[in-house]
């Protein structure tokens, strides 16, 4: 039996890879960064409106995370699809790999595939982009490059009606280096989540626990609040602001 074919001619690639080509140890994925939809799948029953809201993708993240990779040389491999065809930062076959609901939105085109649907999303969407990351690991590796992972994300100001109060969050499972970016956040008088407003598991995460867990890499998710990412003031302000505090906080790691 043949495989069904998700992505057709004129579909974005399942991930961007933008080398940097310095010698930073960081390495940058957003998970959510697109919010393509292949145009077999339509719109997947949504209106224009919900396809521009954080349900869709990280407002503000890619921005952030490329330019980010242009100030300090370092790699950014960044998703194309929005997370509601597949969410990349999601262990397969759970219930937000493939949302039927998400916030208080039902996404119609996720409601009953079949599938083989699903195997089509995994195998053009997920896997190619977590090879990349793979492949790059892998790289890193066999040349004694030291890495560390840095996950780029954003969060809404308001979730389910209840206000967040953090400027931005620092997600982790292992502390050493999400401890002193946590420490120098402080330090420009910002309001910090510690492992807020998200914590990660094996449940609702993938990319930090197989990428930088399994392999024993330092990580740390960012999670930015998105109403001081929205523009590009702002994404450029955080851009630098990161650019300046991450190299730090890899020092203090190393030192």
């Amino acid at each position: 039996m043949n495989s069904l074919q998700l992505l057709a001619p004129g579909d974005p690639a399942p991930f961007t890879a933008h080398l940097g080509g310095g010698r930073s140890p960081l390495a940058i994925v957003c998970d959510h960064a697109g919010r393509s939809i292949p145009q077999r799948l339509g719109t997947l029953g949504l209106c224009e409106a919900d396809l521009g809201r954080h349900i869709a993708s990280d407002i503000g993240a890619r921005p952030v995370a490329h330019l980010l990779g242009e100030a300090l040389g370092a790699i950014v491999i960044s998703q194309s699809y929005s997370r509601l065809v597949i969410d990349c930062n999601r262990p397969l076959g759970t219930p937000t790999s493939i949302v039927q609901i998400s916030e208080r939105t039902t996404i119609p085109g996720n409601i009953g595939i079949a599938e083989a649907e699903r195997d089509a999303r995994v195998r053009e969407i997920f896997e190619p982009y977590h090879r990349r990351i793979e492949a790059e690991l892998d790289r890193r590796r066999d040349a004694c490059e030291p890495t560390v992972i840095i996950a780029i994300h954003s969060f809404t100001p308001i979730y389910m009606s209840v206000e967040r109060p953090w400027h931005v969050g620092v997600l982790y499972r292992h502390v050493g280096f999400a401890r002193h970016l946590m420490d120098l956040l402080r330090a420009e008088d910002l309001v910090v989540g510690d492992n807020e407003p998200y914590t990660i598991s094996d449940i609702t995460d993938y990319t930090i626990p197989v990428h930088g867990e399994r392999r024993g890499l330092p990580h740390a998710g960012i999670e930015i609040r998105q109403d001081m990412i929205a523009d590009e003031e702002g994404q450029r302000r955080w851009a630098a602001l990161l650019a300046r505090l991450l190299p730090q906080a890899y020092e203090r790691l190393s030192g």
